[in-house]
């Protein structure tokens, strides 16, 4: 048996899974001729985790890195992979003023940043700049206060003007594929404006994160090749890959969910792409047995980072012999733990040990409850 595949069959919580042995013999040939100084590490951002016991998921008391929408639900781009839905959850602060306000509430309720959002114009641009002025008088007040801000197309000056204004890190999705950018963004922009917009965020000195989102294209896996190449001529401090959750899609342009072989299959391209550059897979993916399958291969490929790990993934790791850390952290922290403290892993824990991680038993809460008249 491929030695890979005997450590799965190790952990007891993943022994069910199905996955596709030519891959993880392929993944286990490219990993070995792997070098570089991001590749062997990995760590596991979970919201709590006890001492030989496996992570569980718990509340997670006040919100310490906060997402803010500057346009509340408002979007006038409608993506068909969103339709504005990923900003109804975030607090809206539609003028400067309000965002002035929610720093205060932020950090007198314990918090470490805060993420800026917002909806598009139709030229893939968030309107940021009357918030400039803002920023820097929040940064100013409160200079450990960490700030991320969620970008579309910046051209050089705009990068510029998020810079000045005390931007600690600046993230933009990268898209491959001018079909994905016309149909499912409905925008007249190009490739090379993307390129362009993530050369004019690296050109700063703010950390800069660009997402690729796997499947993007109705679910079929088209740009992302070219989004990595993109990604590689302008290496960031990170690059962060989430796969396409398909129920916000309207039913008239439905997204299938991507295989979870082609997935694995990018995942070790981008391990291999930038060797020097920490990859991590964030918490936008698909649930159950995909998404169990889907982080196996992630630390199989030799991610740096995994947001809210299946079960038996940190005794997987142990087994494959990787360097394993946990950060104990809420999902409102995922992004200021895995970028913002790039680097620093005074919070995490070093894991000495392989974790049980047996199977998840049925409990009350998982059964359904039928109601009838």
């Amino acid at each position: 048996m491929n030695p890979w595949l005997e450590a799965v069959s190790r952990v007891e919580a993943l022994e069910d899974l199905v996955l596709n042995t030519a891959l993880v013999g392929e993944m286990q040939k490219r990993w070995s001729g792997l070098a570089g100084s991001q590749v062997g590490r990995i760590n596991f951002y979970t919201p709590s985790f006890k001492h030989h016991e496996t992570s569980e998921v718990s509340a997670c008391g006040k919100n310490a890195f906060p997402a803010i929408s500057i346009t509340g639900g408002d979007c006038k781009l409608q993506c068909d992979h969103c339709k504005a839905k990923i900003l109804e959850p975030m607090i809206p602060a539609r003028t400067p003023e309000e965002l002035d306000r929610l720093a205060d509430r932020i950090v007198a309720d314990g918090g470490r940043g805060m993420l800026l959002s917002g909806g598009s114009d139709h030229q893939n641009v968030v309107h940021y700049e009357p918030y400039f002025p803002t920023v820097r008088k929040i940064k100013d007040r409160y200079p450990d206060l960490q700030i991320a801000m969620h970008t579309g197309i910046a051209t050089p000056e705009f990068a510029r003007g998020m810079e000045d204004a005390g931007v600690d890190v600046a993230m933009m999705d990268v898209i491959g594929a001018q079909d994905t950018i016309n149909q499912v963004y409905h925008l007249r922009r190009s490739v090379d404006d993307f390129e362009s917009a993530l050369e004019a965020l690296v050109a700063t000195r703010m950390k800069v994160v660009p997402h690729i989102v796997i499947g993007l294209h109705y679910g079929q896996l088209l740009g992302e090749w070219n989004a990595l190449e993109i990604v590689q001529r302008h290496l960031p401090s990170a690059l962060v890959l989430v796969v396409i959750m398909p129920q916000y899609a309207p039913s008239s342009r439905p997204f299938a969910t991507p295989a979870t072989d082609e997935i694995g299959k990018f995942f070790i391209d981008a391990r291999a792409a930038l060797p020097e550059t920490p990859v991590l897979l964030g918490c936008a993916r698909p649930s159950g047995v995909h998404r169990s399958i889907t982080d196996t291969y992630a630390v199989m490929a030799g991610l740096n980072g995994v947001a809210f790990p299946s079960d038996g993934m940190l005794a997987l790791a142990k087994h494959l012999d990787r360097d394993v850390l946990v950060t104990p952290s809420c999902c409102s922290m995922i992004v200021g733990e895995e970028v913002l403290a790039l680097g620093d892993e005074s919070t995490s824990i070093t894991l000495d040990f392989i974790p049980e991680a047996p199977k998840r038993r049925t409990q009350l809460r998982d059964i359904p409850i039928v109601v009838t008249a």
